[in-house]
């Protein structure tokens, strides 16, 4: 929290701020004398009868003198000054004997050159109260002021504040007027540059926005005439003849009243414009008849047409046409300004580049057509090639999939077939052993001590009746190893041909076989429920392995839908689509041929309209990162549509399931390309 003297400090340095602020606005200090003021300062040392009177003014660092009488300084220090004293009171400050006084017995202006002995100061306030400085007369001795030269001093004081406001008025109203005029220049200037903005830009959005010529030539002569506030201005076109350039007039802007050049050009004036054109220099013409550079022919063409002023631009393109802008008034004689000039200067060169353009557009027209045609074959072609791409590295990793399962379904064989073979042997064996043992029981029924014991260690009774049941457990867990191995030679397919009759619902058990780990359990710990609804399918021609990967892409993705479901459950169904009889009487009809339709339906959380859009997009996945490469799904949809000529389609409701529909035909047809 602030000290007290350091708040004080703090409002005095505020009030001192907004005082030089108030003395600052009325623009007197180092001003030149005014005899209004050095009257009532003359008035005020005859009245106290002082040999000096002085206008002080206290600045930040000095007391400045505006008018003064009997003394030759023009300022002092501040610090020094007795009018600082005066401007703290409302009333006059008066020192009697400045020696007498504490405050000022040792300041420099009393104990040396000019020694003020008295000092009288009114102080000059102003209506909010701040002090500018004082009316002060000043004595060399000891002395002091009636009643009615105190008046006197406080009513010159008024007059001098008054004189002070009026001056400031004075003078601010000549700034004012001085600021008007000048920002009335400015304005004039600004308006005159913002149109000729206006009409660049105007045309500049026209170059941007359209490269039709007749639109920028007509907005050209259009907006110039508005502009420069003309009777006329046209466009000329001058073209070869032959040996000889012939003008001819194309767009015109004209007050109404007047008659159109478009109508009336005759061979005169535009003979005279031709020559100007071809020269490719400047024409002004600020009164036609005291032009002494015309012609008597052209003078009076210009005559007839009522021209009395003209401005001719010509222009020049990149490819060597040429034309002119040409500006024309008949109310009489104008002076064309150079600021006129270089804005049609800058006018011509956009309209030449206009042109430029206009013919280049013309010319890359055929050749971007060609480009566009290229970039979008090529665009394709890189489409399919990464498309092919991914099919190729997914194809030869269920390649060497299928080989790597073959080979280890054909080494596991092996030692089964074994197993499975001597398990029958074994089995037998055991049913004769425990026959003997049993003989021996019915003959020996008091065995010796040493073969009880022996019986009683090894449990001989639990050992009767659970090793039968042990043969048979691992009769059944035998079976069971031969079913995955047919199972899983049966999804790899490598010994069977490329394309062969197949029994869909064998490769849909052997999908589901395979994924059975996963059927088990879910991530929460829930079996999951595999409704099959078959029906009576017939064998369908197609590439077994493909399909299988298909019913397997689907089925895994399947399986994920449900992982959190709580009661999780897919559902299977296999029907055939007939077709409808064929009529010859109708054109409409198209012959088809029978198809077998999977639909595999899950009720998971659903697929929204936006991911299903992007479903059999290449590397589109919507599993984290690690878990799926967006690659099942649009190899699945080529293997169907592309390889068999079916189709692969997904309905899905939010919250409700998804369901994928597989149709393929029962015969394969033949397809123009290979996965």
């Amino acid at each position: 929290m602030a000290e007290p003297h350091d708040a004080i400090q703090t409002l005095q340095a505020d009030a001192e701020s907004a005082r030089l602020n108030a003395l600052y606005e009325y623009h007197v200090l180092d001003t030149l004398p005014t005899p209004s003021l050095d009257e009532l300062t003359a008035l005020a040392a005859e009245i106290c009868q002082t040999p000096i009177a002085l206008i002080s003014l206290i600045d930040a660092e000095r007391q400045w003198f505006k008018s003064r009488v009997g003394i030759a300084a023009t300022e002092t220090p501040r610090s020094v000054a007795f009018c600082a004293h005066a401007i703290q009171q409302t009333e006059v400050f008066v020192v009697k004997d400045a020696l007498a006084d504490q405050r000022f017995a040792h300041n420099p202006l009393v104990t040396q050159d000019p020694k003020i002995r008295f000092y009288a100061g009114m102080p000059l306030m102003t209506a909010e109260g701040f002090g500018l400085g004082t009316l002060c007369v000043i004595d060399y001795k000891p002395r002091n002021l009636s009643p009615k030269q105190l008046r006197g001093l406080e009513t010159l004081s008024r007059q001098v504040m008054a004189q002070l406001e009026l001056e400031r008025h004075t003078t601010n109203l000549q700034n004012t007027k001085v600021e008007i005029q000048q920002l009335k220049q400015q304005f004039i200037e600004q308006d005159f540059f913002n149109q000729q903005e206006l009409i660049l830009l105007n045309l500049g959005n026209q170059l941007r926005n359209s490269l039709e010529l007749n639109t920028i030539l007509q907005t050209a002569v259009n907006e110039i005439r508005n502009l420069l506030k003309v009777d006329r201005c046209h466009f000329l076109w001058c073209m070869s003849d032959g040996d000889q350039l012939t003008s001819t007039i194309t767009h015109e802007a004209k007050t109404p009243t007047l008659p159109s050049l478009l109508d009336d050009f005759s061979n005169q004036y535009g003979s005279f414009l031709t020559t100007t054109i071809s020269n490719q220099a400047l024409l002004k013409i600020d009164n036609v008849y005291a032009n002494t550079q015309l012609t008597a022919e052209a003078q009076a063409e210009l005559i007839r047409l009522g021209i009395i002023s003209e401005l001719v631009l010509p222009l020049k393109t990149n490819s060597g046409q040429l034309g002119a802008i040409v500006c024309s008034d008949g109310h009489g004689s104008r002076t064309w300004t150079d600021r006129e000039v270089q804005l049609l200067q800058t006018v011509t060169e956009q309209l030449a580049v206009a042109l430029d353009q206009a013919e280049l557009l013309s010319r890359s027209r055929a050749t971007a057509l060609a480009a566009q045609t290229q970039a979008e074959y090529l665009v394709k072609a890189l489409q399919k090639l990464q498309q092919t791409q991914a099919q190729l590295i997914q194809h030869e990793k269920m390649s060497s999939l299928g080989q790597l399962v073959a080979g280890v379904a054909h080494e596991i064989n092996n030692p089964v077939n074994f197993i499975s073979g001597n398990i029958t042997y074994v089995a037998s064996y055991v049913r004769d052993l425990m026959e003997l043992l049993k003989l021996y029981q019915e003959c020996y029924p008091t065995p010796e001590s040493r073969i009880q014991a022996k019986a009683d260690a090894i449990d001989l009774q639990f050992l009767t009746e659970d090793l039968p049941k042990l043969l048979a457990s691992m009769e059944m867990g035998s079976d069971r190893i031969r079913q995955i191995v047919l199972s899983l030679r049966n999804f790899s397919r490598l010994d069977e041909a490329d394309v062969k009759p197949v029994n869909i619902h064998e490769g849909i058990g052997n999908t589901l076989l395979i994924l059975q780990s996963r059927i088990k359990a879910t991530s929460k710990g829930r079996p999951i429920r595999i409704d099959r609804e078959y029906g009576e399918l017939p064998v369908v021609e197609c590439y077994a392995g493909q399909i299988n990967q298909v019913f397997m892409n689907i089925l895994s993705n399947a399986i994920d839908a449900v992982d959190d479901c709580s009661d999780p459950i897919i559902t299977i169904q296999t029907d055939v689509i007939h077709c409808p009889d064929f009529d010859a009487s109708n054109e409409e009809q198209v012959a088809c041929t029978p198809q077998v339709a999977i639909r595999i339906r899950d009720n998971g959380s659903g697929i929204s309209d936006n991911v299903k859009q992007k479903l059999f997009d290449p590397f589109f996945t919507t599993k984290p990162v690690g878990k799926g490469t967006g690659l099942g799904l649009s190899i699945s949809y080529q293997i169907v549509v592309e390889k068999h000529g079916g189709s692969l389609s997904c309905s899905s409701v939010l919250e409700q399931g998804t369901e994928f529909l597989l149709q393929i035909p029962i015969q394969l047809p033949t397809m123009p390309s290979r996965i």
